[in-house]
């Protein structure tokens, strides 16, 4: 008999909600809704106190309106999967209550996932054939993390960022250049229009190691605009210098992961893996080398599904939340161990 399982997403500024049926390990994406909060575009960024309010009086409808796509009811559901955190406190808190409440009352299965192993199991919804082991490049606005994945749930970090996120970068570079929020998208379709010679930013640890580090490239950026001259001029080559910079450094790390596991498969997930130049620059690098697993980019956007698909894998393996669940915005990824040694020393070349 298939199983139906609900997923609900409330970590940021997406109300979201999807279903997943299927048997086993083979889960289809049934429906899903993803509601977002134009609100926040007119302050440049998320403020969380409104986001918890339109989470507070979408989500019902959003929840009714996924499940009515899927074409199941209530009474047919197996299972409630929500985000337990990371993200904003206030979103998730009320997620999680709405979750609790509709599997208390229903006496279904109530289980808390993690958000960014949400993104890492978003591919798999349109890859099913898709497993470990892998290298995963996780980039979000609030993280940067790169991932040695020997196996589902069982992670090791191999680097991550020491200040800001990639997606934060965008976010903060694009209002420097008087770009509409989210910056990703801005940027990126803004970047093809400049010239990738007219300024060039620094790539912040680019040749070492795993780790990550965006705060000064952002630094480079605001100097640069406080020093053009016209910057509707020069608006489109430093967002293309910019770009170019950071997905240059993201790239090589992932590609340095890749040579040092060994690993034929490399997964990008997270709202920055959206970005088509990303997808396609990592493609070029690791090409003859890995394959690059990307979901598209409604699956890398925060969004239910992914939450429902992580949360399908857990409750294969048995898991459940009990009624003391309760949000974290700083929750740990589960299954997280000590990154092993590199098995091969990275490449010399100029790019690693």
């Amino acid at each position: 008999m298939a199983e139906v399982v609900l997923g609900i997403e409330t970590s940021c500024d997406e109300t979201s909600a999807a279903v997943l049926v299927g048997e086993q390990r083979r889960p289809e994406l049934a429906s899903l809704v993803i509601l977002s909060q134009d609100v926040h575009k007119v302050f440049g960024g998320v403020v969380p106190e409104l986001a918890s309010r339109a989470h507070l009086t979408a989500l019902p409808a959003v929840v009714a309106r996924a499940l009515t796509e899927a074409g199941v009811t209530w009474t047919a559901v197996d299972a409630v999967v929500v985000t337990q955190g990371p993200g904003l406190a206030g979103a998730l808190l009320v997620g999680v209550v709405y979750a609790k409440a509709l599997a208390y009352a229903g006496g279904r299965a109530l289980i808390g996932v993690h958000h960014m192993e949400g993104h890492l199991f978003a591919p798999a919804i349109e890859d099913p054939d898709l497993a470990p082991p892998f290298v995963a490049l996780l980039v979000s606005g609030g993280h940067t993390l790169l991932l040695d994945v020997p196996a589902w749930g069982r992670y090791r970090l191999l680097g991550q960022t020491r200040d800001d996120a990639a997606g934060e970068a965008f976010d903060k570079v694009a209002t420097l250049l008087g770009l509409e929020y989210p910056g990703g998208p801005a940027i990126e379709r803004l970047a093809p229009h400049g010239d990738p010679a007219r300024f060039t930013f620094p790539r912040p640890m680019r040749d070492d190691g795993f780790e990550f580090s965006f705060s000064g490239l952002k630094t480079a950026v605001l100097h640069a605009v406080r020093a053009s001259g016209d910057l509707e001029r020069d608006r489109p080559h430093l967002a293309r210098a910019f770009q170019d910079a950071v997905l240059d450094v993201l790239v090589t790390k992932l590609e340095r992961a890749v040579r040092a596991t060994g690993y034929r498969t490399a997964v990008l997930g997270g709202g920055v893996a959206c970005s088509r130049a990303l997808a396609a620059l990592a493609a070029e690098r690791l090409s003859g080398r890995a394959r690059v697993a990307v979901a598209s980019p409604r699956l890398n956007a925060d969004n239910a599904a992914m939450i429902a698909r992580a949360g399908w894998y857990r409750l294969g393996l048995g898991e459940r939340s009990d009624w003391t669940l309760d949000a974290r915005a700083d929750l740990p990824l589960p299954g997280l161990e000590p990154a092993p040694p590199a098995r091969v020393s990275p490449s010399h070349s100029s790019r690693l």
